[in-house]
């Protein structure tokens, strides 16, 4: 090894002197000397920059890993260690250029030390050498400074990491400074100021730019950072929780149940209506033990325990590591962005085959991100528009084939039931007054904060009963001007309602008026009634939903099962609009029932078909 050593250290002085017999000059020859040694180091340093450059390129499935396992630093590194695998990476590669640093700068001193007169060392000589550390202390700030901002890995930490690095280099920097010679110091000084010209030509020739997708990455950082917060709060809200060992009590319960061949989850409770037809079909037609996960410890399905419907407690928090070790043969949700954000596909049974339920006609193309049902094997469509729109998806953007059920809506069939179901049993009457609902959506800009004044001020000269039933979210959020409205209208024939435990309002009503809630088409298609349309500005989650030709149902749908007012004509279109949908035969009940016909999928059935086809995945999958 002192062979080695004393090689190298020759070497560095021969070097030094060589640069001397050009200058003739120490500080111009370690001046000369240090650039070379870039030069010479050149190749060294290119490989750096491609390897930071690989390491960014590889941040966002980083960061998707850890916001998928996160809480589970175990799966977090098995995980990282198949990724560093597949792209032929090594984290300890990374320490080579270190090393390198590290022994040129301990030749570096006994090179000065052996082949140049610039051995004074600033704490013992004092004056004018002292400006070596203060000129080694502030080089090495610059190049903090410029690294920070432009080196691809630097750029990409954290400020405590890249402030901390700053400050440590400078400090060991200004204090090294005082303790070696001047020629070591004003080498590490040039060192400095060099890799700074350097890092800017390799940027230039090797721009990161070209290689790395920094929306991907940006996109990764955010997921990871609600990742954080989200387990921040659950694991605040879990501490607090009375359900806690509920929840661990259904865990482990899940996991340990045997044979599990078909599972639904359910964020919260009342998403049971979603699925009810098709697992009610299940249970009748089979014997197959109906799994459910709810993230609600208070879902009204705890009520509906049996041998065959098996109902389990699991916060959203314990979901997510749940998710990924899944066991199933199916698995059945309501929930978009599967894989995209918290929840992801098991990484345990591959071969899981995830339905996605719609919870209602809505265009997802629309009212999702772009990217939400992307992950998911088969989709439950609603009916002929809802299927040509995700078939075009697939085509346009060369996704894969999704198998797209031609399913109905399990809403749209209850709602239908209960309807007529109240019909059947009301008592024969004579002629009413007409009842107009008022049903805005809970977004920016509804009904209520943009025209209800105008609107019930022209309602109210009518011989119409007047019924206001907010979103509960505007009631929980605004409830003091549902009171002052009320207060307002109240030697009128208006009623503002709060209570949202019974949907009769809905049922009753000869029409409705609206802005974009989804109730328009939940109410149009089970009571065959007109809906008329305000206007308010639309809420677009895809702003890329126009890049495909099949026009969304809920701009295509508004002006066949009603008419639609923009907010500032309200005042005098409302009354004459009214008029014409509840007496103008286009919008009868024959109309608006073959309109049903033609926009929704198995009206009636939407139970018996999906449950046919979950049956018949099992059946096929039992037989391989």
């Amino acid at each position: 090894m002192g062979t080695v050593i004393d090689a190298v250290v020759g070497a560095l002085v021969w070097l030094i002197n060589f640069c001397y017999g050009f200058c003739h000059n120490y500080w111009m020859a370690i001046l000369v000397f240090t650039f070379l040694t870039k030069v010479i180091l050149l190749p060294l340093s290119v490989w750096v920059q491609k390897n930071s450059i690989k390491t960014v390129r590889m941040q966002p499935e980083m960061n998707h890993i850890s916001a998928a396992y996160l809480g589970n630093q175990e799966a977090i590194s098995e995980e990282q260690y198949k990724l560093f695998k597949k792209e032929k990476y090594s984290p300890f590669a990374d320490l080579i250029p270190l090393f390198v640093q590290l022994a040129l700068l301990m030749g570096v001193v006994e090179a000065v030390k052996r082949g140049t007169n610039l051995t004074d060392i600033p704490v013992k000589a004092g004056g004018v050498t002292l400006l070596i550390p203060l000129l080694a202390a502030l080089s090495a700030f610059f190049m903090c400074y410029v690294q920070n901002k432009i080196n691809v890995l630097q750029s990409e930490q954290g400020s405590i990491n890249k402030y901390g690095t700053m400050i440590f280099s400078v400090a060991l920097s200004l204090y090294l400074g005082f303790f070696v010679s001047i020629g070591v110091g004003f080498y590490w000084s040039c060192s400095n100021i060099l890799s700074i010209v350097q890092l800017v030509l390799l940027n230039i020739w090797i721009n990161p730019k070209d290689y790395i997708d920094y929306e991907a990455l940006e996109k990764s950082k955010e997921e990871l950072r609600q990742a954080k917060a989200f387990m921040t709060s659950k694991q605040k809200e879990d501490k607090k929780s009375p359900y806690r060992d509920k929840e661990k009590a259904d865990y482990k319960k899940f996991l340990k149940a045997p044979d599990k061949k078909v599972v639904f989850y359910s964020e919260k409770n009342g998403f049971y209506k979603y699925y009810q037809n098709i697992i009610e079909e299940i249970v009748r037609r089979t014997n197959i033990i109906v799994h459910y996960i709810t993230s609600d410890p208070e879902d009204e399905v705890f009520q509906m325990e049996s041998d065959q419907f098996k109902p389990y407690y699991i916060g959203e928090h314990r979901m997510i590591v749940l998710m990924m070790k899944m066991e199933t043969d199916i698995m059945v949700m309501t929930t978009p962005d599967l894989e995209n954000f918290q929840l992801k596909r098991s990484y345990v049974q591959k071969d899981i085959e995830y339905i996605y339920v719609p919870h209602d006609v809505n265009s997802a193309n629309l009212s999702f991100h772009k990217e939400a049902l992307d992950h998911y094997d088969t989709i439950f469509t609603s009916g002929p528009k809802n299927k040509s729109e995700i078939a075009e998806r697939e085509q346009k953007y060369q996704l894969p084939a999704k198998n797209l059920v031609e399913w109905g809506s399990s809403v749209i069939d209850n709602m239908t039931k209960s309807y007529e179901d109240m019909i059947k049993e009301s008592a024969p009457k004579g002629k009413e007054e007409k009842t107009v609902l008022i049903a805005p959506s809970w977004q920016k800009d509804n009904i209520l904060d943009s025209c209800i004044e105008t609107m019930l001020d022209a309602l109210v000269k009518t011989p119409y009963h007047i019924i206001v039933r907010p979103h509960p979210q505007y009631v929980r959020h605004y409830e003091g001007r549902i009171d002052a409205l009320a207060a307002k209208y109240k030697e009128y024939d208006v009623v503002f309602q709060k209570d949202f435990s019974s949907n009769k309002t809905v049922y009753t009503a000869d029409l409705l008026v609206t802005d974009w809630s989804s109730i328009a088409f939940e109410y149009s298609f089970s009571t065959l009634k007109p809906v008329l349309f305000i206007d308010t500005p639309m809420k677009i989650l895809n702003p890329d939903y126009q890049e495909l030709t099949t026009v969304p149902i809920d701009i295509e749908l508004r002006n066949r099962i009603g008419i639609s007012v923009k907010p500032e004509s309200v005042g005098d279109k409302i009354r004459v609009s009214v008029d014409k949908l509840l007496f103008d035969a286009q919008f009868s009940v024959d109309a608006l029932r073959k309109l049903k016909e033609e926009y929704i999928y198995n009206n009636g059935e939407s139970g018996k078909v999906g449950a046919k086809y979950i049956i018949d995945k099992l059946v096929e999958r039992s037989g391989k």
